[in-house]
């Protein structure tokens, strides 16, 4: 059974930082692109955030967390980082890793990833 593991999530002030770990059990890491989505409160639609490509590494960011956010994957441990530094309260989300998808340079989509995991909770608040 595919499964996405997430963990790091949690309450920091402005300014601070946050490491999201995204681990895969029953399929590798280099199964096509791994993303991390943000659910932010009021909003409808999920939020693209960073994309990895399992070939090449190359990357993609949201315009809104370039220079902030860092995605990073170690295939020996099948897991996917998400480095946060910066944070602002419009960060505040729950944060959703998704597998199997597709990391196009233009962009990516929820539509487009086939495993999802139970998201965790990133809450930016002084």
């Amino acid at each position: 059974q595919l499964q996405l593991v997430e963990s790091g999530g949690g309450l920091v002030q402005p300014g601070g930082s946050l490491t999201l770990s995204c681990t895969a059990n029953g399929f590798t890491a280099d199964d096509g692109g791994i993303a991390w989505f943000r659910q932010v409160p009021g909003k409808e639609r999920r939020e693209g955030v960073a994309c990895i490509r399992a070939t090449w590494s190359m990357v993609n960011y949201a315009d809104s967390v370039k220079g902030r956010f860092t995605i990073a994957k170690d295939s020996a441990k099948n897991t996917v980082y998400l480095q946060m530094n910066d944070l602002r309260p419009e960060d505040t989300g729950v944060y959703y890793c998704a597998a199997q998808g597709f990391c196009g340079t233009s962009g990516f989509i929820p539509i487009d990833f086939g495993s999802w995991g139970q998201g965790t909770q990133v809450t930016i608040s002084s």
